[in-house]
C-alpha cells in the first residue's frame, strides 16, 4: 500500500507541475502577443525580459526533474499548430535593428559565434509551449509536461536562455549608454548640488 500512495503523490505533484507549467507558458504567451502587437514600444524590452526571464526559471524546473514518461508511446493530435510565422515576423518589426545578435551555440563544444535572432529564439519558444499548452487543455497533464521537458532539453530551454542573454544586454546598453556630454553634465550637477 505505500508504494501506491507513493505513486499517488508523485502524480499529484506531477500534476501541480504541470499546472504551474501551464500557467507560466499562457503568460509567456500572452506577453510575447502583446509585444509583437507593438502596443507597448517602450516596454517591449522589459516585458520580454520578465516574460522569458519567468519562463527560464519555469524551465529549469522540468529539467531538475526526473524524466516524465508519457502514459502512452505517440504524441496524441489535439488539433493543428498555429503558424508561428505571423509572430516571428510581428516580433521582428518590434525588435528592428536590435533583433540580430551574436551568440556562441555550445560553449562546451564551439568556439565559433554565430547570428542569432530574438525573434527567431522568441517565436521558437512560444511554439513550444503552446504546443504543450495544447496538450494540457485537452486533459492530458503527463503528455503536456512530457512535451515541454523534452522540448525544454532539446531546444527552447536554449533558445530562451539565448534570448535571456541578448534582451539583458539589450536593456544594458538602453540604460547604461549615455551621451559623454550628458554623463557629465549630471556628474557637475550631482558634485555641486546643495546638501
Amino acid at each position: 500500500m505505500p508504494e501506491h500512495a507513493t505513486q499517488e503523490e508523485e502524480v499529484a505533484d506531477l500534476r501541480v507541475l504541470a499546472a504551474a507549467m501551464a500557467t507560466e507558458s499562457a503568460r509567456y504567451l500572452d506577453t510575447v502577443t502583446e509585444v509583437a502587437a507593438g502596443s507597448s514600444p517602450d516596454a517591449a524590452i522589459p516585458l520580454l525580459l520578465l516574460a522569458v526571464s519567468d519562463v527560464v526559471a519555469a524551465g529549469a524546473r522540468l529539467g531538475a526533474i526526473t524524466d516524465v514518461v508519457p502514459e502512452e508511446r505517440f504524441e496524441p493530435d489535439d488539433g493543428p499548430e498555429p503558424d508561428p510565422d505571423a509572430l516571428r515576423t510581428s516580433l521582428a518589426n518590434v525588435l528592428d535593428g536590435l533583433d540580430e545578435y551574436r551568440e556562441i551555440p555550445d560553449p562546451l563544444v564551439d568556439i565559433a559565434p554565430v547570428t542569432g535572432s530574438l525573434s527567431a529564439d522568441l517565436g521558437e519558444v512560444a511554439t513550444a509551449l503552446r504546443r504543450g499548452l495544447q496538450h494540457y487543455r485537452a486533459g492530458q497533464e503527463v503528455e503536456a509536461l512530457w512535451w515541454w521537458q523534452y522540448s525544454y532539453l532539446s531546444s527552447w530551454g536554449d533558445r530562451a536562455a539565448a534570448a535571456l542573454r541578448a534582451l539583458l544586454s539589450v536593456l544594458g546598453h538602453l540604460r547604461l549608454d549615455v551621451d559623454a556630454e550628458v554623463a557629465a553634465e549630471a556628474e557637475f550637477e550631482a558634485l555641486h548640488a546643495e546638501d
